[in-house]
């Protein structure tokens, strides 16, 4: 999990020179916020893998991920609001959707995976 949140780190503030060029758009979206929304896609998977708590009640599972999903948000928040002091970056409200949208969607996942696993 660690890892995985300097490479986030990184991938957020890295110089703009430094990435390269591509296609401006990927199946029809904008491939910045396909980036965003790859980026953060893993995080509710890791941080809940990484608990490793024994929950056996189906209430406090959806409590454990919406708490991490809630977290997610905030770091993707907080990475838009540094990146807005860099001289390289700018902020994207439209990156942070994108970034939410990817938070949201996992840890709907996360919840369905282990309702099933209870089953």
């Amino acid at each position: 999990m660690l890892l995985y949140l300097i490479a986030i780190a990184f991938l957020c503030f890295i110089s703009g020179d430094s990435i390269p060029v591509v296609r401006a758009t990927f199946l029809g979206f904008p491939t910045d916020k396909v980036a965003h929304f790859i980026m953060f896609l893993p995080f509710p998977i890791l941080a809940f893998l990484s608990t490793d708590w024994k929950i056996s009640k189906v209430w406090k599972n959806a409590l454990l991920i919406f708490c991490i999903l809630v977290v997610g948000c905030g770091i993707a928040s907080l990475t838009e609001y540094i990146q807005s002091f860099t001289p390289t970056r700018t902020a994207d409200v439209k990156d942070l959707y994108a970034d939410m949208i990817s938070l949201g969607l996992s840890s709907i996942f996360v919840f369905f995976v282990t309702l099933f696993k209870k089953k």
